[in-house]
């Protein structure tokens, strides 16, 4: 099983990164893909996917919350990490309207600007959409026939949403927010919906901690070793083997970020 969204820069890691790789092999979590949000944390993050080869690669991007620091040098960062084989998607990026920590124009820009990298580079892309989906979908489209692949990570949105996100050809990335019994449940209704070649696992740690775990985890920080139990609930949810669905979400974040 394939974690698809680790965010392993976090300073909630800073004193045992290591010991939260180890659980995760440990667990039987077979790869990581660790989360670059603006050009430090993407550089970071690929440092410490190289430290974990064959196990551990890495986005690098600029989330929608850091649009407004988009400039020429962060561009040149991010088109120079893409060269290093570790990192295997540009973003995160996309659209958050929820938080609106930079503006909407600075969002859509970044947004735009980070779709033509991975055009450019032939790479697939790390998607993000809060609260934004008409827009997203607006600046995502042109670039969509030019790309080899489209993840939208954390996926919470509706039953419409999704099935224009399907319609658009995108992978669609669950996490333990379909466990929350106050807010996930309409998630989980839509589970059957996403084709079995489309879905993608992610804990998306050390935030989203499943809250129908048992026992609960003394901390509130999630972990990556935390995902089986994602992948056992999701697999009850849409009527599956959990075995066969770990084997299956493996197999499908190999072949987007192209690791087979």
């Amino acid at each position: 099983m394939f974690d698809i969204g680790v965010n392993l820069t976090s300073t909630q890691f800073a004193s045992d990164r290591q010991k939260v790789v180890k659980r995760a092999r440990d667990a039987g979590v077979t790869g990581m893909l660790i989360t670059g949000t603006n050009a430090l944390e993407s550089q970071q993050a690929q440092r410490l996917a190289e430290a974990q080869p064959d196990f551990c690669w890495s986005t690098a991007g600029v989330h929608p919350h850091h649009a407004s620091e988009w400039s020429v040098e962060i561009a040149s960062t991010l088109r120079r990490l893409a060269e290093k084989p570790e990192v295997v998607a540009i973003g995160e990026c996309g659209l958050d309207f929820n938080r609106n920590l930079s503006a909407h124009e600075q969002q859509e820009y970044a947004f735009d600007a980070q779709l033509a990298l991975a055009a450019e580079l032939n790479m697939p892309v790390f998607l993000h959409c809060r609260e934004a989906h008409e827009r997203f979908a607006a600046v995502l489209g042109p670039w969509l026939p030019k790309l080899p692949g489209a993840v939208i990570h954390c996926f919470t949105g509706t039953r419409e949403e999704l099935e224009a996100c399907l319609a658009m050809g995108l992978s669609v990335g669950i996490t333990g927010w379909v466990c929350d019994e106050r807010r996930g449940l309409e998630l989980r209704e839509l589970l059957p919906l996403i084709p079995a070649d489309r879905l993608l696992l992610e804990t998306d740690a050390p935030y989203l901690l499943p809250r129908d775990m048992r026992p609960r985890p003394t901390s509130r920080r999630n972990e990556p070793c935390f995902l089986p139990h994602i992948v056992n609930q999701v697999a009850t949810w849409r009527g599956e083997n959990a075995e066969e669905l770990a084997v299956r979400i493996d197999q499908n974040a190999r072949t987007l970020f192209r690791l087979v």
